[in-house]
């Protein structure tokens, strides 16, 4: 589910997720191969020229170290990537619920009760040349994705988009599978959602319905950012076991609320991973310090929680002292002599990462 402005490599280099990561996987296990351009200039194809094998036992992975990478160890200039078969049937519904808790308990369970998560974020790069293999995967039985929005943010969205929905946290869930056994995932997932005090259920498999309710979810930057017209949009994300996910969502709607930020929280909970849009005046020192500091706590709650500073967005500048928090010095080091032989004049992307 790329953004607007994304391209497979760039996909590629920043290990990107979307909407669609939970039930078919983020980049990672979707590339194949690359060709990269090393920092000396040598051209490298990390699986070998023209191969493109489901598994491979022979070496180190190459592929998965540049998948990731942030351009901080080459340039990617092709990606030979895997590719899923459609769905037979789609459906797509919204769901409101009378607290965050709720919203993300229902998630876990929807888990748990085994119906799979299919759908979910943003992603940007250069435009690239590119290859793709034949599909290799399997259809499943049936799939969801559920997409998690606070009641500031379902309020944001819902205004920008005039859509009208209540301003309570939301979840939006999408069902991917056969006729029959969507059928029975509905089923099972409105009584979970019942369960959860969940309510205005209501079930969308027209294409046309469907895209509109996820160009909700795809405006959520813009929403945002109209919620102080003039400020600037910052946005902060971490990735925690499903079992953690609910208490440390909570957590952070307080630290959110305690701090006076405006920061709506919108997330692809399926795989643990949620962000925070933070809007603030960047002219104001104390307030973007503030900003700062919920960042640095936000990663060390997700750090605490058996999780990562970032499950998207990536290290680059801002996460660097949490990435050694997160590796320890060991980690570190190691990542440092990959770099050092890999670009020993630091050209590719310098400062960033390390």
């Amino acid at each position: 589910d790329p953004g607007a402005d994304a391209s497979l490599c760039g996909m590629a280099a920043t290990g990107a997720s979307g909407t669609n990561a939970v039930r078919y996987g983020t980049m990672r296990p979707n590339v194949l191969n690359l060709r990269v351009v090393l920092p000396d200039g040598r051209l490298l194809h990390t699986a070998g020229p023209g191969r493109q094998p489901r598994k491979r036992a022979a070496g180190y992975d190459l592929t998965s170290l540049f998948v990731g990478s942030e351009g901080t160890l080459g340039f990617l200039t092709q990606a030979t990537l895997r590719l899923h078969p459609l769905p037979e049937a789609t459906a797509a519904t919204i769901a409101s619920f009378p607290s965050v808790g709720a919203a993300v308990a229902c998630t876990v369970q929807v888990l748990q009760a085994a119906v799979p998560v299919a759908r979910i974020g943003e992603c940007q790069g250069p435009e690239v040349s590119w290859e793709v293999q034949v599909p290799v995967v399997e259809l499943s039985t049936a799939s969801s994705h559920p997409e998690f929005l606070d009641e500031v943010m379902a309020d944001a969205c819902s205004r920008f988009s005039g859509m009208g929905l209540p301003a309570e946290a939301t979840l939006l869930l999408e069902l991917h599978g056969s006729r029959h056994s969507l059928a029975e995932q509905q089923q099972q997932t409105e009584e979970i959602v019942r369960q959860n005090g969940g309510s205005g259920l209501a079930w969308a498999e027209g294409l046309e319905e469907r895209e509109q309710l996820w160009s909700m979810r795809h405006n959520a930057w813009y929403a945002a950012l109209a919620l102080r017209p003039g400020c600037q949009g910052y946005s902060t994300d971490i990735c925690v076991p499903i079992s953690r996910l609910p208490d440390v969502v909570v957590e952070t709607k307080k630290d959110l609320q305690a701090s006076g930020i405006t920061g709506p929280m919108v997330g692809h909970v399926g795989d643990g991973n949620f962000h925070c849009i933070l809007v603030f005046n960047s002219q104001d020192p104390e307030e973007a310090q503030r900003v700062h500091a919920f960042t640095q706590r936000l990663g060390r709650r997700a750090l605490a929680a058996g999780g990562t500073c970032t499950g998207e967005h990536g290290v680059g500048l801002g996460k660097r002292a949490l990435l050694q928090e997160e590796l320890g010095q060991e980690g570190l080091d190691t990542l440092r002599s990959i770099k050092a032989a890999l670009d020993p004049h630091n050209l590719m992307n310098p400062g960033k990462v390390l």
